[in-house]
């Protein structure tokens, strides 16, 4: 978005310096209010237009769901959690913005948003200045480790490396040539790095790759997926996609490589940011073996997760929710679970003062919906977690193909960067 058309939409929408966020689907993004006596304000940077709207949107309701679960049980510290929702609109700058004003106007005790690296990285700086605390609910590149962040999901070491270590595999497909194909920004791109340093350390020769990028919202893949084609074709092993595009470019991309006749058996496509919510609509026949890989998956068979999917599925009759009843993906739990363990942590630290709340983490953890127990340390905000690695199936959904023993340590800074 161009400067002017984000200062257009500002005015448009209300912004002010003063302003505090309005419920979801209100057409203002934010307007004044204060906090009441007895409450504590958590803050919600997830997007409900643009790009990304279709996966960012729903994580709003989620974390709505999550504090209206705690508030039935008593809320914390005799506080009833207030949940105030922005829609920052797929422009990474407009996330920074409002995470200032959460936290400056509306003294919000925890922003829980961002689901690309580069909204985080926008919104990083606010809440260091600040001193403030972000929930990061997405996997993500690592890299990086804020006192001011608790990073949620899994950094590549935990996921991405697992899952290419099985495609390279003989459980695999003994994969031996990799066509990295993202979305132009920092997650796909430092991804990239790291696996091509880690291909590297396995003696791989560069002659066995391939990379290109596209901007963000990009949606006529047909001579990118004849590039993947050719590069296929030219034989030195099996052939696999590295597929790093986020938001509606997935379902673009699904769908050319679909038409174009490529199956999973001839090149498989392990869809990094690929989730649930990204095969509505598709007929997944087609695709049926492309990969994903996440710290959950809808189809964990665990007693935490048939219990989430049914308070999904009332939660959105209830309110009236614009998404499916019956679609969960990885950053919903991974957000829900980031509520439950700020709630638990400002509880352990009777406080909701970020420093005091910070120094709770060490030694919680929460039954995750995935069917793990999350864990967290005093070492970093970094939050153990499991790992699947799904397959398309006929349903629009993941059949589970490998998830991890337990839960790693995650490793924040990747030694193939």
């Amino acid at each position: 978005m161009s400067m002017f058309s984000r200062r257009s939409f500002l005015q448009a929408s209300g912004l002010t310096a003063a302003a505090l966020t309005t419920p979801i689907g209100a057409p203002a993004i934010i307007r004044s209010a204060h906090a009441a006596s007895g409450t504590v304000k958590l803050g919600c940077l997830f997007s409900s237009s643009g790009t990304m709207a279709n996966i960012e949107g729903r994580l709003n309701h989620v974390v709505r769901m999550a504090a209206d679960e705690i508030n039935a049980k008593g809320g914390v510290n005799g506080r009833t959690i207030e949940v105030a929702v922005s829609d920052p609109a797929s422009d990474w700058p407009l996330y920074a913005q409002v995470a200032k004003q959460m936290l400056d106007q509306d003294k919000a005790a925890a922003l829980f948003g961002c689901w690309t690296s580069v909204s985080r990285k926008s919104v990083l700086p606010v809440v260091e200045q600040a001193g403030g605390l972000l929930f990061y609910p997405l996997h993500f590149e690592g890299d990086e480790n804020s006192k001011n962040v608790v990073y949620v999901n899994s950094p590549p070491a935990s996921s991405v490396l697992p899952a290419v270590d099985y495609l390279m595999g003989e459980e695999g497909v003994s994969a031996k040539r990799f066509f990295m194909l993202g979305s132009d920004y920092v997650w796909p791109r430092t991804i990239n790095k790291q696996l091509k340093g880690y291909w590297k350390s396995k003696g791989i020769a560069e002659t066995a790759w391939q990379e290109e990028y596209v901007p963000l919202g990009f949606s006529n893949f047909q001579t990118l997926v004849n590039q993947i084609r050719a590069f296929a074709d030219k034989g030195g092993g099996k052939p696999i996609v590295v597929l790093t595009v986020v938001g509606s470019s997935i379902p673009d991309f699904l769908r050319e490589f679909a038409n174009q006749g490529i199956k999973a058996t001839d090149v498989p496509v392990l869809g990094l940011d690929m989730v649930e919510a990204d095969l509505e609509g598709l007929n997944t026949e087609p695709l049926v073996g492309h990969l994903n890989c996440w710290a959950y998956l809808q189809n964990a068979k665990a007693p935490a997760n048939t219990a989430f999917l049914k308070q999904w599925a009332d939660y959105v009759k209830a309110k009236n929710v614009p998404f499916k009843a019956d679609v969960a993906i990885d950053p919903m739990i991974s957000a829900y679970d980031a509520v439950h363990l700020w709630a638990m942590a400002a509880a352990k630290a009777n406080s909701f003062d970020v420093p005091e709340v910070r120094k709770a983490f060490a030694g919680l953890s929460f039954d995750c919906p995935s069917g793990y127990k999350l864990a967290m340390t005093a070492e970093n905000n970094y939050v153990s977690r499991g790992v699947f690695i799904g397959s398309v199936n006929e349903k629009q959904g993941f059949d589970i193909l490998w998830q991890s023993k337990d839960a790693p340590k995650p490793v924040p800074f990747s030694p193939y960067s």
